[in-house]
């Protein structure tokens, strides 16, 4: 029997569309099991000249220049979104409209409403749908899953995550899209804090209430003149105000009884992509660090005496759904692997008619903790996160 295809439509080519590209190029290759398949149909970006290079870079077949166009082909049968948070709602509406399955870069939508709307549009067209919350992915982060639920750490009392970066420190950086509201929707926290609160959902549960403060350091910086694929570009000679934040802190209470603390920016200079967490439960705890991705810090009540406190499980040797597709134990993977385990599993899901996980429901009740977030920075008082 031929093995089924899926023909994807790509909307975005620089950073976050190389990382799609390239894990499209590798899932079935390593993850050969999988019976439904990706085909590289086309990419879409604005540029003609620079999309018609990235899919000939990229893998792809062709390339469009209009969204619009990409979504109303009859030989495409995903959409995937990875361009600036203000584009998803239109996009990913258009597409459950035209009946497409859609894969979405996160934060789902630029605001709660319209993740709300999306999440919505999907539902009522009936379409499958996942978001790249790709660090769920990360073998690690699994295995701290499986301990969780298995009652290693029994019940959970502390949750504590930073996610830090200094790519913005030096005030000559230039207004990239991400440092303007109307573009990205928020600062760090839509952009580091989401990560860390789905990573908080999935391993410890649904978040009650929040109490937060946010600041900008540098409030203005120079316009953009051209971009790259790298989050920077070429500064211009005339000075933007910078809308967003810079940094995001906050302290949460889980409807399971545990606290936990949030901590992004993008101001620590020396970290270069921090996304660390630590879990406390009453039999034990476990800890993660993404700059050493291939490893989770674990102590157990049944640690021998003498031999005290945490000890360093390399994650590589297929104890875990992922690893072991790919090299011998201790043969280590990194960030690009996350976005292949994330479409081994859309194409898993997708094979079994199930919908993927994590999805737009899980994009929307992010959305609604960020924008409580913001709220309760603003109110400087608690605030409770709305039921979804």
């Amino acid at each position: 029997m031929p093995q089924k295809t899926l023909n994807v439509g790509l909307i975005g080519y620089k950073f976050m569309g190389k990382a799609h590209s390239n894990a499209y190029r590798q899932v079935g290759r390593f993850f050969d099991e999988l019976e439904v398949k990706p085909v590289l149909k086309a990419i879409c970006g604005r540029d003609e000249a620079g999309v018609q290079r990235a899919a000939g870079l990229m893998g792809w077949e062709g390339y469009e220049t209009d969204w619009r166009k990409l979504i109303a082909r009859d030989d495409i049968d995903i959409i995937d979104i990875a361009v600036p948070g203000n584009l998803h709602a239109e996009i990913a509406i258009a597409a459950a409209k035209a009946g497409k399955t859609i894969l979405c870069e996160k934060p789902l939508g630029n605001t709660a409403a319209e993740a709300k709307a999306m999440y919505d549009a999907v539902r009522e067209a009936g379409v499958k749908h996942a978001i790249y919350f790709n660090y769920r992915k990360m073998p690690a982060i699994t295995l701290a899953k499986q301990l969780i639920d298995e009652g290693a750490i029994g019940k959970i009392y502390h949750w504590r995550a930073t996610y830090l970066q200094d790519w913005i420190v030096d005030p000559n950086f230039p207004l990239v899209w991400r440092l303007r509201k109307d573009l990205a929707g928020s600062g760090v926290n839509g952009d580091l804090n989401a990560h860390l609160v789905d990573t908080a959902r999935w391993l410890v549960g649904e978040i009650d209430e929040v109490s937060s403060v946010m600041e900008t350091f540098v409030k203005q910086r120079p316009e953009l003149a051209a971009t790259d694929d790298r989050m920077g570009g070429v500064a211009s000679d005339v000075m933007g105000e910078v809308t967003v934040e810079d940094a995001s802190l906050f302290l949460a209470r889980f409807a399971s009884g545990a606290v936990g603390t949030f901590e992004a920016s993008r101001f620590a200079l020396g970290r270069k992509n921090y996304n660390q967490f630590e879990i406390n439960g009453s039999k034990g705890s476990v800890q993660f660090n993404m700059e050493r991705p291939n490893e989770l810090n674990i102590y157990t009540e049944d640690t021998h005496a003498g031999t005290f406190g945490y000890r360093t499980v390399s994650v590589t040797s297929g104890q875990d759904p992922y690893s072991g597709h790919y090299w011998p134990t201790a043969h280590n993977i990194g960030y690009e692997h996350t976005f292949i385990n994330f479409l081994f599993d859309v194409f898993t899901a997708l094979g079994k008619d199930e919908m993927p996980s994590p999805n737009f429901y899980d994009g929307y009740v992010n959305n609604v903790i960020l924008e409580t977030v913001e709220k309760a920075a603003e109110t400087k008082k608690w605030e409770n996160v709305p039921s979804v």
